[in-house]
């Protein structure tokens, strides 16, 4: 298990005897639902099985035993029945391990879920142990489709994915779009298609093999349009369209990736206490909640300028004359006033009045009282003036 953990295997299969048939993944079986008190039992002719649970790449599975079975001389051909009963594979010798024979921890759940590999368990034929004499007709049944399995490997997709200098990327995620399995890039490691070089390399391997560096993935699908995206950790996602041909041959899909800037994000997060930063939306309107903290956010600022103001002015003066300078009874603001004419003047005459407008301008100082924030801190005292004008010929 550490092995295939370390090495980015592909396709793999386990041969054993006894039957004649192809197993897939899963092999796990989900517990039946528990039945309710007042549930109808269920007939002698239903069937009572466990649920049946398929993997994301059920169809890329059935792919792959179908290719076993069909170019098998005898697996396919199950009018006669199975090797010690029925047929269950409905006549085209693949089945999968959960309706066959549910198991759980098998190999080929563990290399679907913790590895690259895409195993399945392949049954030769009906004697688990055969004779010398029967090694040569059992070569014969299996040799194409051992072949035919192992061409198998070239369908789907490669590449590899580097960054913008050109370097690879090792244990980067491969995902394809509406299956929920990802594949991750290999490391540096001798790889023929499932065949492991042991040993060190110091020389070039030969023709047959490939050095596969950090960076290199390979990804078995079915014929189609796929949407693939490859992420790692410190880079910015790509995404790309890859088409998948009947031929064989893996269509090469290379993905570069752009630095990104979440390291430095983490990094004032942590500053942060770790709490989630609002993201803010342009042209989102505002409730009137996150409006009301944002009036009183800036208040707060502007009343800490202002509170700065004061302490540099105070310091100023202090350190300029050693007296104290006498309260000052103007207003820390400017505001406009307006000189009323006295009562005493006479009042207009009629035809005045009804053509000249008089105009009274009023300033009024209001006290008011806010809290520092909101539901926090200590109350204080807030002078605002107010200027109206009173147009009396209205």
């Amino acid at each position: 298990m550490a092995w295939m953990d370390k090495n980015p295997f592909v396709l793999g299969a386990n041969l054993q005897g006894g039957e004649k048939l192809v197993s897939f993944p899963f092999d796990t079986a989900r517990p039946s639902p528990p039945t309710p008190a007042a549930a109808p039992r269920p007939l002698d002719y239903e069937d009572e099985r466990p649920e049946l649970q398929e993997t994301p790449d059920h169809a890329v599975f059935r792919w792959l035993a179908i290719s076993y079975a069909s170019a098998h001389l005898t697996m396919a051909e199950t009018f006669r029945g199975g090797c010690h009963a029925q047929d269950v594979t409905d006549a085209m010798g693949i089945v999968q391990g959960a309706k066959w024979r549910p198991r759980a921890g098998s190999m080929n759940d563990f290399s679907y879920l913790h590895t690259n590999c895409l195993e399945l368990s392949i049954y030769l034929g009906c004697d688990k142990f055969p004779h010398e004499s029967e090694l040569q007709q059992e070569w014969e049944n299996n040799k194409e489709s051992l072949l035919t399995f192992m061409e198998q490997i070239h369908r789907g997709i490669k590449g590899v994915v580097t960054d913008q200098q050109g370097e690879p990327i090792a244990n980067a995620t491969i995902v394809v779009g509406g299956i929920n399995h990802n594949v991750r890039t290999g490391r540096d490691c001798g790889v023929l298609a499932g065949h492991w070089q042991h040993g060190p390399q110091p020389t070039p391997p030969p023709a047959p093999y490939s050095a596969a560096s950090g960076g290199d993935y390979w990804r078995i699908l079915n014929p189609g349009e796929y949407r693939v995206s490859a992420r790692a950790e410190g880079y910015n996602p790509s995404v790309k369209t890859c088409h998948v041909l009947y031929d064989i041959g893996a269509t090469q899909c290379n993905f570069i990736l752009s630095r990104s800037n979440w390291k430095r994000i983490r990094e004032i997060m942590a500053m942060n206490g770790n709490r989630p930063i609002r993201r803010v939306v342009p042209g989102r309107p505002m409730t009137p909640r996150e409006r009301l903290r944002l009036r009183l956010r800036l208040r707060h600022r502007m009343r800490l300028r202002e509170q700065m103001r004061l302490r540099r002015l105070n310091a100023t003066t202090a350190s300029g004359s050693p007296t104290a300078p006498p309260p000052s009874t103007a207003l820390p603001f400017p505001f406009s006033s307006t000189a009323y004419t006295p009562w005493s003047q006479e009042p207009p005459t009629a035809g005045t009045w009804e053509t000249d407008t008089e105009t009274e301008v009023v300033t009024e100082l209001v006290t008011e009282t806010e809290g520092w924030e909101l539901h926090t801190g200590t109350a204080q005292p807030l002078t605002t003036a107010e200027t109206y004008t009173v147009n009396f010929g209205d």
